[in-house]
């Protein structure tokens, strides 16, 4: 009975530290690891300074959304799968429940006004994605070999369109590293990581994975939901880096096949920048606009399934990990990857991003304005987007 109530004691404490945290964690994925390491390792001393640093490298090293893995992985430490769940939830819900409240919204606004905001959203999008296109190059296509395999990547995506053009460069990324970047690898950490998760489960967790990566496109057509789930499992599936590197593929997914258009996709990537938490919450934006489908259910599908292959793959590969890292060759592909992620990222940065938002002088001095604000000023992204939303309102008509 002691053990019981000490379990809930500490499911209870994850949930209302993540709730606290998704409430108030702007500024996308490395903002959220300075979060999680100020309370978790500074604060409240869950885990040492190396752990932690071995766990933000595990979640990077994997698909899917880095911080939110880390959040997962935090509360399965903490409180089990029960506290994994909880940590999962409580940093989720907040953004989720506004981004769905901004898709209803949305539908039924209308007016010069909010118009011309909206559009200052889509310029927004601009500055982020080029901010992110920035950084990340830098810290992944250091040299002339990963940045090589980044620019085989937008021409691969720009001149195969789709879902297919994604994985390829991410395929041939990962090759070429494998090939190339050995000079790159890194000696491995001293310390390893310990979780309550045997082999077992993490075979099972794998398996789940591989299954429904397979099996959802053969369900796919049968029902709208699973519609949906297959294409928001897919996305996150295949999302290196996390955060705004799922931006081409979901605009693959929704706009490509037509179910949601360019305009309403990129003005609800523009304020996803605006809330708290993961930016993986997009996913709740879109499927409330999905057709077919109510669109609460839609938002909770698109939810569920961009987040599940994550967690199903750090929950696969937890026992695995601390043997597999020590595989040089694994690293190396891994950085191959990483640079083609650039290259996919910098496609869409131009389209459906650059295409759909600047259309004149003006669009173009105002989302260079949102650049400048995050690179040079560091002002956080959701000031950005008040700002450069709040332009949106001097564009000439």
């Amino acid at each position: 009975m002691a053990e019981e109530n000490n379990l809930r004691t500490r499911v209870s404490e994850v949930f209302r530290v993540f709730l606290w945290l998704g409430l108030t964690s702007f500024g996308g994925p490395v903002a959220h690891l300075g979060y999680f390491r100020a309370e978790f390792v500074e604060r409240r001393r869950w885990l040492s300074e190396a752990a932690y640093a071995d766990l933000v490298a595990l979640c990077q090293f994997l698909p899917g959304p880095a911080s939110s893995q880390v959040g997962f992985a935090l509360g399965l430490m903490r409180a089990g799968p029960w506290g994994a769940a909880m940590a999962w939830l409580a940093f989720t819900l907040p953004s989720a429940i506004v981004l769905v409240l901004f898709a209803f919204g949305a539908t039924v606004l209308d007016g010069p006004i909010v118009s011309r905001i909206i559009h200052g959203l889509k310029i927004v999008a601009v500055a982020i994605v080029a901010h992110a296109v920035w950084g990340m190059a830098r810290n992944l296509c250091p040299d002339k070999t990963r940045t090589g395999i980044a620019l085989l990547a937008v021409f691969t995506v720009l001149l195969v369109s789709g879902p297919l053009g994604q994985v390829g460069a991410i395929v041939f990324g990962g090759l070429a590293g494998f090939l190339l970047c050995r000079e790159a690898v890194t000696a491995t950490p001293s310390e390893t990581l310990h979780f309550a998760v045997s082999r077992s489960v993490g075979v099972i967790a794998l398996g789940l994975f591989a299954g429904l990566l397979i099996g959802l496109p053969l369900l796919a057509g049968s029902a709208v939901w699973l519609d949906i789930a297959d294409a928001f499992y897919r996305s996150g599936a295949l999302v290196f880096g996390g955060g705004h590197v799922v931006l081409p593929l979901l605009q693959a997914e929704v706009v490509e096949s037509g179910w949601i258009t360019p305009d309403a996709f990129l003005t609800g990537y523009g304020a996803a920048q605006a809330v708290p938490g993961p930016l993986f919450t997009f996913a709740a934006y879109l499927g409330a606009l999905l057709p077919g489908i109510n669109g609460l259910v839609g938002a909770i599908v698109a939810l569920l399934a961009i987040f599940i292959p994550g967690f199903l793959l750090l929950v696969g590969v937890l026992p695995f990990w601390n043997r597999f890292r020590q595989w040089g060759s694994a690293q190396a592909l891994m950085r191959g990857a990483n640079a083609a992620v650039v290259g996919i990222l910098g496609a869409a940065l131009y389209q459906p991003v650059w295409t759909s938002a600047i259309i004149g002088p003006y669009e173009f001095a105002l989302a260079l304005s949102g650049f400048l604000l995050l690179s040079v000023w560091k002002l956080p992204a959701w000031a950005v987007v008040i700002v450069i939303a709040l332009g949106g309102l001097l564009i000439p008509v």
